[in-house]
């Protein structure tokens, strides 16, 4: 999206009456420039419950300053996060932009976004210049004057939690909290590495300033951490079986990770399909079926009932993304493959007529699919998803070693494959070898994945399994989407013969998909040969 960068920031309390310590003689800085000071004035908006603070999102509308805006930041890790600024003129005080609206409704979830907290900054800003006048950091010392807002709400409504004092109070009706004052320190990177931001914080530790425990104003003004509540609450000994389930070293503790990131990941990718962003869907659909795969593949670590319930949705929506999906894959083959041929082999509107069904088709299943992000049954399995990554259901199995498990995990993937393959080569030709090879499809993308997913602890031989993997599936993929484009053709040369035009191109077409699934019949022997090579393993 334009108006998008990669925020790097570190924020430090403890500077009261001291000094501001002198920030020259920092490696790669030339100068220290004094820009003067700025009067920012913020509003910043989330839901009652405040759900884009628990996911660590924070939307504002501010006024003053150089870069006055609408500005909308979005974790990326840590001391990361992606700013997209749009102009004031986006949006009056109190209506937030719909192109914002859009980009935090996973997080939001059908509630609305109202005004939180007013914030007013009197900031000193420094630039740390390099020897050709480059902006390479900018440190700001800030006067910060919060005050919470209290919106009417409903008695079923939560309150709104403020800060008093360095402590966290409910706001107790219409009015609004009492104010909040603190100073603090944030240095920005602006360009190069995080080495000067690390000399920064040293000059600055020196002074006595110390990491801030918030990583942001809002958290602060309302006395939240940016990570979400129920993330790390204890329960006594059922918390401590947990945390043997899930520890260090242990395969629950790996699988913990993966199914966290699987979702953070799906969450992020939710504004890039409704924005309609190329490859947004295709990205979307392989998060689902990669969080899908892993609760199927470690389903004997994880209690059966929310789990196979979770899988169950998570292939209903895999089916709808896969439909938009479908189409673009269709309609990029066909037109590479119009390319390749001469004007005489494909003569008539047959490029024309395809460019316009598939975008029609693929227009139909995207607007199903943002409708279906739009749908309570999406919001729904999205807090069941986080609730899950949060405190997964670990069965005692999980304690067990991470590297032992997965080998076993891999052993027993592979096995499936080779099954899957054994079953297509006795299935009589025609559909049900088709279909049995789909299936052989499926099992090899599923063993990637669960072979990807134990990479980072087992290291090089996963990632040789993956491999081999991936080119079994792509083989077979590729056959697939010949065969959809084989059965796809005969419609599109009916439509073109009721409006009078020429079809041969499309028995041209035709016969070089049908060329195609033969090409990778011939070559599928040797690829199933390499997937089932058994030392892929044996992980070190």
């Amino acid at each position: 999206m334009k108006n998008s960068r990669i925020e790097k920031e570190r924020k430090f309390d403890g500077l009261v009456d001291a000094a501001f310590p002198a920030l020259d003689g920092l490696p790669g800085v030339a100068e220290v420039s004094d820009p003067g000071v700025e009067d920012l004035d913020a509003v910043y908006y989330d839901t009652l419950d405040l759900r884009l603070l628990d996911h660590g999102v924070t939307l504002r509308r501010r006024t003053g300053g150089h870069d006055a805006g609408w500005h909308l930041k979005l974790p990326v890790g840590p001391d990361e996060r992606r700013e997209v600024q749009l102009p004031l003129s986006a949006g009056a005080p109190g209506r937030v932009p719909r192109v914002f609206t859009q980009r935090t409704r996973a997080y939001a979830r059908g509630e609305k976004l109202v005004p939180i907290v007013h914030l007013r900054t009197h900031r000193l800003r420094r630039l740390l210049l390099d020897s050709e006048h480059r902006s390479l950091a900018e440190v700001a010392q800030d006067a910060v004057s919060a005050q919470v807002l209290a919106p009417e709400r409903s008695p079923a409504q939560p309150a709104i939690p403020a800060q008093r004092n360095g402590t966290a109070h409910h706001n107790g009706g219409g009015s609004s909290a009492v104010p909040t004052a603190w100073t603090e320190v944030e240095a920005e990177l602006v360009k190069g590495g995080t080495e000067l931001l690390d000399a920064v914080e040293q000059r600055l530790a020196r002074a006595g300033l110390r990491r801030s425990v918030s990583r942001s104003k809002l958290a602060r003004a309302l006395g939240r951490e940016t990570v979400r509540p129920d993330a790390n609450r204890q329960h006594g000994k059922r918390d401590r079986a947990q945390q043997a389930r899930t520890g260090p070293g242990t395969i629950g503790g790996a699988v913990t990770a993966l199914l966290r990131g699987q979702t953070e990941q799906l969450i992020a990718l939710d504004p890039a399909v409704r924005a309609d962003e190329f490859d947004a869907v295709h990205r979307m659909r392989v998060a689902v079926r990669r969080l899908r795969s892993t609760l199927r593949t470690h389903r004997r670590l994880l209690a059966d009932e929310p789990c196979q319930a979770l899988a169950e949705e998570l292939r209903w929506l895999g089916a709808v993304l896969g439909e938009a999906r479908d189409r673009e894959v269709l309609g990029a083959r066909l037109g590479a493959e119009i390319g390749r041929l001469p004007s005489a082999e494909c003569p008539g509107p047959v490029r024309e007529r395809i460019d316009g069904w598939t975008s029609a088709e693929y227009r139909r299943s995207w607007k199903r699919a943002v409708a279906t992000l739009d749908s309570p049954r999406y919001f729904i399995l999205l807090d069941a998803l986080e609730a899950l990554a949060a405190r997964p259901p670990m069965r005692g199995r999980a304690r067990r070693g991470a590297v032992t498990e997965f080998r076993r995990t891999a052993r027993r993937e592979q096995q499936r494959v080779a099954l899957r393959l054994v079953e297509a080569s006795a299935a009589p030709a025609g559909p049900q070898h088709d279909q049995a090879l789909h299936e052989a499809r499926k099992a090899a993308k599923r063993a990637r994945y669960a072979a990807e997913g134990a990479r980072a602890t087992v290291g090089k031989s996963a990632g040789m399994l993956a491999a081999r993997m991936k080119d079994l599936q792509e083989l077979l993929g590729e056959r697939q989407d010949a065969l959809l484009a084989c059965a796809a053709l005969p419609e599109l040369a009916a439509a073109a013969h009721r409006a009078g035009e020429e079809g041969f191109g499309y028995g041209v077409l035709y016969a070089g998909q049908r060329a195609a699934v033969a090409e990778a019949d011939r070559r599928l022997p040797a690829v199933r040969r390499a997937a089932g090579k058994r030392k892929l393993t044996r992980f070190r």
